[in-house]
């Protein structure tokens, strides 16, 4: 080959870069983002929480619930009562469901050199039953704050706020009124964690086939979430009034007595003595609540993550 024929071949072109993965967020980065997520996103919810708490309550209280009643008496600000104790409590409840939740996932993942969908579930449930335990009793002083300018005036607490809440019940009732209600919430959140991982991610990819959704996008996450919602709100809002009734009940002024003492007693009693679907009070906003913080925490949590790795690694 002469050397004019050589120069005149053309020179091979260098494969392109590829893009270097963005650094994996420490573990400290993670709990801190979802629990700034899950603060985030409750901000947006919590009106719908305080509706489905009146409104699961009303007929311990031998009322009908009517939204409108409850804005004539309260006023439209009422359903913010008890944001503040809603924002501490996600700060311990969403930091420790999602970060214990990939902490163990990937210590599991190292030990096993894999991670399938059975151990996805299993840690789903047990990182939010730690998770509820542990923020139990921000979830009582929710409810009590929630609920307490629906009580007769003669029944009110009259909390001053989240401090005063925590304070109050330490004095007047003791530590562990902390924890009432804390088993259904704890089989609740089990429950929860069981129902998101098992079904949000085949929802997903339902959507993106059927409606040719790119997967993990804010419609397609939209769509799953609320779907998903819709499955557990339906599986556990038997387990959301038992713990709302035990965390709001009062001793008997005569024996001393608290009327709702397990999870079984609660379900037994409230269906004997209100009917089955008394359980049921206040399941829409309670759907609203549940697919509607999945759908505004999940979003929030990878903004803030997306922004960390853009700008602070």
């Amino acid at each position: 080959m002469s050397v004019a024929a050589s120069q005149s071949k053309p020179a091979m072109a260098s494969p392109p870069a590829t893009k270097a993965a963005p650094p994996a967020l420490s573990k400290p980065v993670i709990f801190a983002t979802s629990g700034i997520g899950g603060c985030a996103g409750w901000a947006i919810v919590h009106p719908a929480n305080t509706i489905a708490v009146r409104w699961n309550l009303a007929s311990m209280q031998g009322k009908k619930f009517s939204f409108g009643g409850m804005i004539k008496e309260s006023g439209w600000m009422s359903v913010y009562d008890g944001l503040s104790a809603g924002l501490l409590r996600q700060v311990f409840y969403a930091s420790s469901r999602f970060g214990l939740f990939e902490t163990f996932r990937d210590k599991l993942h190292e030990y096993r050199g894999k991670t399938d969908f059975a151990s996805r579930v299993g840690i789903g449930a047990i990182t939010g039953g730690m998770a509820a335990y542990i923020s139990c009793p921000m979830e009582v002083a929710v409810v009590r704050m929630s609920n307490d300018s629906t009580l007769p005036v003669n029944e009110r607490r009259n909390y001053k706020g989240v401090v005063d809440t925590a304070t109050r019940i330490v004095k007047e009732e003791g530590v562990t009124a902390f924890w009432r209600g804390s088993t259904p919430f704890v089989q609740r959140a089990m429950m929860v964690g069981v129902f998101q991982v098992a079904t949000l991610d085949q929802f997903k990819l339902m959507y993106a086939d059927f409606l040719g959704q790119k997967k993990n996008s804010i419609p397609n996450v939209f769509c799953a979430a609320m779907t998903s919602g819709l499955l557990y709100s339906l599986a556990t809002m038997p387990l959301e009034a038992s713990k709302n009734r035990m965390a709001s009940q009062k001793a008997d002024a005569v024996t001393g007595k608290l009327p709702y003492k397990s999870t079984l007693q609660t379900l037994r009693k409230v269906s004997a003595e209100e009917g089955f679907f008394a359980l049921y009070n206040g399941f829409l906003p309670y759907y609203l609540r549940c697919g509607g913080h999945t759908v505004s925490m999940f979003i929030f949590v990878q903004l803030i993550r997306d922004f960390y790795s853009q700008r602070m690694l």
